[in-house]
């Protein structure tokens, strides 16, 4: 690995202005006036940070989704179509081409979607459109035929969605890839030196592929499906091994499981039931089941990974690694009971949390978490007893951007309205630690995974579109601007 120089950078927000010497893939030398040895780079006084991970990524639907037609300003069914009808005038098509639309956010609609408005619209056109969670698709009566189903209104939920997603028609294997890879090189130009890869495919084999195109442009921990523990056991992968042959740029992630849905889809699962129905959520995994996964996956030293968003579903997660032992993650923890907030720390459960959806979710929250949302998001609550906070997108859910779930984690808020219950933001410094895995400051020996913003995070008129100067992984340039 060659040498270089990060030539006068603010050492973290608000810190002296030095030297950084790289070499060895490691911070080798911090100061002034270091001598001009390897490629020197001149920073201008831009802010160097530890690297940040998106601890929460879907690689290969995020890749995908950035192709297909936006439908997150959407207000409504018609709306949607509206939409459509409008993006689809001007662009040919072929016969039969799977019209493709993600971002979709129903749960506050005043109508409901439904096959037959994109059968009026689009005439035996097959149209596929993802909900931003993406616990729900949307399907025209032609791409249900498409996958060879029927069904009754072509909107499909949670078990149903992801099924009915495998089998549609999808790029090749190869442009999957090529896209995946241009993906990894614009998380970089965001300031991104990892990101965890949530797929539900076997994402340790795909990595290994991609890597014989080219290196990605971020490291990547691969995540166990639940599909697939028997065959990660077989492999003897255990999380955080990196994969031979690599470079060091693949690991082993954790064990993904889920205990619930979405809020969006109403599938979250709840102590109390939603206003106006009898329904309290969907249970994706008993407790039974829960704990002998996470006990199996445990023993073979994989780190359980548990999806949960609803109270209950947090409640039984917690529980889940109680009687297991281990320690693990809880993903989303998005309303979570105040008897529970002290357990994360105790039980040794990181939340990995995703604030971009706070915003994005403080509508519908209102509407169906009524009198619970002091409870919803609770980042401060959670920083307060102990907890340890690690802040990913959940891309396509939100953009790969770990800067829009920093500004939201702080101001609680994305818009002109005041912050939704600000009584739960954190401190800046608080959230970009969070958004590089507890770093907090860069050191000589460390790895040298690094982000220079061109202006100093604490000062940023935007902080969600600050722009990045350098990102090197492993003293590899990434992304200069």
């Amino acid at each position: 690995m060659s040498a270089l120089l990060l030539c006068d950078v603010q050492l973290g927000t608000g810190g002296p202005r030095v030297d950084v010497a790289v070499s060895g893939g490691r911070v080798s030398a911090i100061g002034p006036g270091l001598p001009r040895t390897g490629e020197v780079i001149a920073c201008g006084g831009g802010t160097l940070l530890p690297g940040l991970v998106d601890v929460h990524v879907h690689a290969t639907q995020w890749a995908s989704s950035r192709r297909r037609i936006p439908l997150a300003e959407a207000t409504s069914a018609a709306d949607v179509v509206t939409m459509l009808v409008s993006r689809l005038a001007d662009r040919p098509s072929a016969v039969g081409e799977l019209v493709l639309g993600h971002g979709f956010r129903d749960g506050a609609w005043p109508d409901v979607p439904h096959k037959d408005l994109l059968e009026r619209a689009l005439p035996g056109r097959p149209v596929a459109l993802f909900s931003n969670d993406l616990h729900t698709l949307w399907l025209s009566p032609t791409a249900l035929r498409l996958i060879g189903r029927d069904h009754p209104t072509g909107v499909l939920l949670e078990n149903d969605c992801m099924a009915a997603t495998a089998e549609l028609p999808s790029a090749s294997v190869s442009q999957l890839d090529a896209w995946v890879l241009e993906a990894t090189d614009a998380a970089a130009a965001r300031g991104v030196t990892e990101i965890v890869d949530y797929e539900y495919a076997d994402t340790t084999t795909d990595w290994l592929r991609r890597l014989t195109e080219r290196a990605p442009g971020v490291r990547v921990s691969a995540v166990v499906s639940r599909p697939l523990l028997d065959t990660a056991i077989e492999r003897g992968r255990r999380t955080g091994d990196v994969l031979p042959g690599t470079g060091g740029m693949v690991k082993v992630g954790p064990y993904k499981l889920f205990v619930d849905g979405s809020l969006n889809t109403r599938t979250a699962y709840c102590h109390d039931p939603y206003p106006g129905q009898d329904a309290h959520g969907l249970l994706e995994l008993p407790f039974d089941e829960l704990v002998a996964l996470m006990g199996k996956a445990s023993r073979h030293g994989l780190t359980p990974a548990v999806h949960a968003i609803g109270d209950h579903a947090n409640t039984i997660a917690l529980d889940a690694f109680a009687e297991v032992g281990c320690a693990g993650r809880i993903e989303h923890a998005q309303l979570v009971r105040p008897d529970d907030l002290a357990r994360f720390a105790q039980l040794g459960v990181i939340a990995g949390v995703q604030p971009a959806h706070q915003p994005d979710d403080r509508d519908v929250a209102d509407q169906h978490w009524a009198g619970r949302t002091a409870h919803a998001f609770p980042y401060g609550a959670l920083l307060a007893a102990g907890a340890t906070l690690e802040i990913g997108s959940d891309a396509p859910v939100s953009p790969l951007n770990p800067w829009d779930g920093i500004a939201s984690a702080v101001t609680r808020t994305d818009d002109s309205r005041p912050a939704w219950h600000p009584e739960q933001a954190i401190s800046l410094p608080v959230a970009l630690a969070a958004a590089s895995r507890g770093r907090s400051e860069v050191r000589v020996g460390d790895v040298a995974d690094l982000t220079v913003t061109a202006e100093d995070p604490a000062g940023a008129a935007d902080l969600r579109e600050i722009p990045i100067a350098v990102t090197l992984v492993d003293g590899r340039i990434t992304y200069r601007a």
